[in-house]
């Protein structure tokens, strides 16, 4: 079993910045891939960002490219999402989720562990 506690989420303005956390024990070796999806009332839970923690190899979707930074820690328990010039848009649940098998995917549905879920919200 692999267990993932979220930290680092709270309110900030439109423009500012926030690093989530995301601690990961228990089975960790198991974990090859690590990705921050966010949920908001009424719509999917979509991807964020995504990591290979052997390859280092990452994925972005498309709507926070060029201002979030998804990386590891230096025990490798731990992933990080730096947040930069966040928008209201950016306004949601993030959740921190690992996968078991090496190839990375985008689909919530490709990732057997979760954490709790921490708030982030933009104001304007």
């Amino acid at each position: 079993q692999v267990q993932l506690v979220e930290s680092g989420g709270g309110l900030v303005q439109a423009g500012g910045s926030l690093r989530l956390s995301c601690a990961a024990a228990g089975r960790t070796g198991s974990t090859y891939v690590m990705a921050w999806f966010r949920q908001v009332p009424e719509k999917e839970r979509e991807i964020v960002a995504a990591i290979n923690r052997v390859s280092g190899s990452t994925y972005y979707a498309d709507s926070v490219k060029g201002r979030f930074t998804i990386s590891r820690g230096g025990a490798e328990n731990t992933v990080y999402l730096q947040m930069n010039s966040l928008k209201r848009e950016d306004t949601a649940v993030y959740y921190c989720a690992a996968r078991t098998l090496f190839s990375m995917v985008t689909t919530s549905t490709g990732y057997g562990y979760w954490g709790q879920g921490t708030q982030v919200t933009v104001s304007s």
